[in-house]
Order: structure tokens, then C-alpha cells, then sequence
């Protein structure tokens, strides 16, 4: 394709001027450093202008089957052409790399930003959801990238609706010895540090799955701790032992819009592999709701669910599709 070139950003100066204007919006210096991609790059064109621009991982990236995987992310785009060009300036890359397939968009990590919103629908985008313009699914589909996964959010709509099976399975919980409480924001680094180690047990089978260092963890929840309500996150504990926890919060984009906040977010769901405390997860997500509900909400949304989890099943007792979005994959000439 003429009238592009692409290069790599040797510095963060060279990054931030290669990448103002429209492509600056979502732009993050220090957070796009943070994730140390193995390179970034822009494309240009004729008159030197950024038109795309992404960043590339393929060490540490994250296990797939025999393939070896490099990740597409950062991933920003003004036009169809600028995209495709760079995308497949960006798989030569990680072919030269030696791996055998591309995935995107991914900053490196599945606890960091990916998936693009390919099924929006009419709801608004809700606090921590990935947002794209609807056109980069199709940039990323034009330059021969196919669906790897699919992920969903759902709504529940009326949370004044009670599960009667929440009351009769407390007691199960008790009698086997499991306590559930409110998070404690006192004991912020604590709480998290528990919750870190849960975790790393709880989701290390999950697609896709790489560890994440017990700072950056703490660091992501440090950023929405001011918009965190401690009754919406509940943690199950056996003695000190955490054994499961959900973390739940309000979506404060609402109030950004001018509306009334009315709707919690049902972000992480995390339960030990144990078979004590087989059913715990969906019982916390019953039981947040109707917490949810005495706070005066009127609404939850189960958040950005991979379609083969486990989640999935326990939101579609509660909830109808709101969004859709997809992961894609690139096969790699070698």
C-alpha cells in the first residue's frame, strides 16, 4: 500500500509528538510506559502526519495452545488504509519475532485494556468499559484478523426482584464455616493484597491468562478507589482464609451524563477451586444485587464476560445481553 511508512518510537518525545492530535485523545505517556511493550509503532504518511499507531508484545505474552502469541495494542486509527497498513507493518514484526500468531487488541496483558466493542446496541458505555469508534473492529477484520473470543455484558433491570434461594443458601455458607463480609476501606492495601493472592489461584485456568505483579494489581484498584462503595464488594472468608470475593461498584458515568447514578457494575467474580465452596460465586453476584437494591439502585450490569466462563452462566439467571465485544487473532506467515 503506497503513500505509508511506519517506525518505531525510540522515545517517549518521539511517541508524544508522533502521536498528537486526533490520535492523542486516549493517549497516556506514563500508563503506555507502565505496560513495557517490546516496541511501539506509527505510521505515517506522505507528510509525515501519524495516521495509526499500536504497541507490541512478544515476550511474556501469554500461552495459547502450540502457537506463540505476540499482542497487538495501543492500537489507534484515523483511516482504513493507515490501519491496515499498520497492522500488517505490526504482524511482520512479530513474525520476524518468531511468533506464530497475532492477537489484539490486547496492552499486553488480559488485566489490562483489550477486546474491542463489536455489538454496541443502544445502551451508553458504562465506568471501566472499553470503548473504540465502531470502525476499528472492521480496520482490524479488513487486514485478515478473524474472531479468536467473544465477550458480553447484560443487564439486569429490576433489581427489586428476589431470588429466594439467596436466603436458604446463606445458611449452607455458614455451616461450612464461610463468613461474608463488606470490604474495608481502612484496610485498603490489605484487603487488595488478599485479594491479589485469590486471584492469581482463581484465574490462572482463564483464557488467556499471564501473572501481573502484586503493585500494578493495587495500583488498577488505587485509581477507582474513590468511586468505590465498601458494602458492593464482599468478600468470603474461611477463619483469615479468603476463599472468594466480588467486586461490585457504581457506574458513575451516569453522573457524568446528568443522570441519576441507579445502576451498580458488576465487575470481578473470584472463587477459590475448592469444592466447599462450589455455588459461592453466584450467590455472591444474588446477593450484591439485592445489597444493590437496599443502596437504592435500580439496575446492575454483569460486566465484559468471556462467553465460555463460568460467569456467563451465573449472569444469565439475572441478566439479557447489553454489548458484545470480540478479541481478534491473526495467523503469521513465518
Amino acid at each position: 500500500m503506497k503513500g505509508y511508512r511506519c517506525l518505531t518510537a525510540h522515545d517517549a518525545s518521539q511517541w508524544r509528538e508522533a502521536t498528537e492530535g486526533a490520535l492523542a485523545e486516549s493517549f497516556d505517556l506514563a500508563w503506555l510506559q507502565s505496560h513495557a511493550p517490546d516496541v511501539h509503532r506509527i505510521c505515517l504518511d506522505l507528510h509525515g502526519a501519524a495516521r495509526a499507531r499500536c504497541s507490541l508484545w512478544w515476550t511474556q505474552t501469554p500461552a495459547y495452545g502450540t502457537e506463540r502469541v505476540g499482542l497487538i495494542g495501543h492500537f489507534a486509527a484515523l483511516d482504513e488504509p493507515a490501519a491496515r497498513y499498520l497492522l500488517a507493518d505490526a504482524c511482520a514484526q512479530l513474525a520476524g519475532r518468531g511468533c506464530t500468531l497475532a492477537i489484539g487488541p490486547m496492552d499486553g496483558n488480559t488485566w489490562r485494556r483489550y477486546r474491542f466493542v463489536s455489538e454496541r446496541r443502544s445502551a451508553p458505555p458504562f465506568f471501566l468499559e472499553p470503548d473504540n469508534p465502531d470502525a476499528w473492529p472492521r480496520y482490524f477484520e479488513a487486514a485478515g484478523f478473524a474472531r479468536l473470543a467473544h465477550y458480553s455484558s447484560a443487564l439486569t433491570d429490576d433489581l427489586s426482584a428476589r431470588d429466594p434461594r439467596i436466603a436458604r443458601a446463606a445458611d449452607r455458607w455458614t455451616e461450612r464455616g464461610i463468613r461474608v463480609r463488606p470490604f474495608e476501606p481502612e484496610r485498603f492495601e490489605q484487603e487488595l493484597a488478599a485479594i491479589y493472592a485469590l486471584s492469581a489461584i482463581s484465574f490462572r485456568r482463564n483464557f488467556l491468562y499471564t501473572p501481573i505483579a502484586e503493585a500494578e494489581f493495587i495500583a488498577q484498584y488505587r485509581q477507582v478507589r474513590s468511586c468505590m462503595r465498601p458494602e458492593l464488594t464482599l468478600l468470603a472468608e474461611t477463619g483469615e482464609r479468603l476463599v472468594g470475593f466480588l467486586f461490585a461498584l457504581p457506574d458513575v458515568l451516569q453522573a457524568a451524563r446528568g443522570e441519576p447514578v441507579d445502576t451498580v457494575i458488576v465487575k470481578t467474580v473470584a472463587v477459590l477451586p475448592d469444592r466447599q465452596c462450589a455455588g459461592l460465586g453466584g450467590w455472591m453476584v444474588g446477593r450484591v444485587q439485592e445489597i444493590a437494591h437496599e443502596l437504592g439502585y435500580r439496575r446492575a450490569i454483569h460486566a465484559l464476560m468471556h462467553d465460555e466462563n463460568r460467569s456467563r452462566n451465573i449472569s444469565d439467571r439475572y441478566a439479557r445481553p447489553m454489548r458484545g465485544y470480540t478479541l481478534y487473532a491473526r495467523r503469521l506467515a513465518p
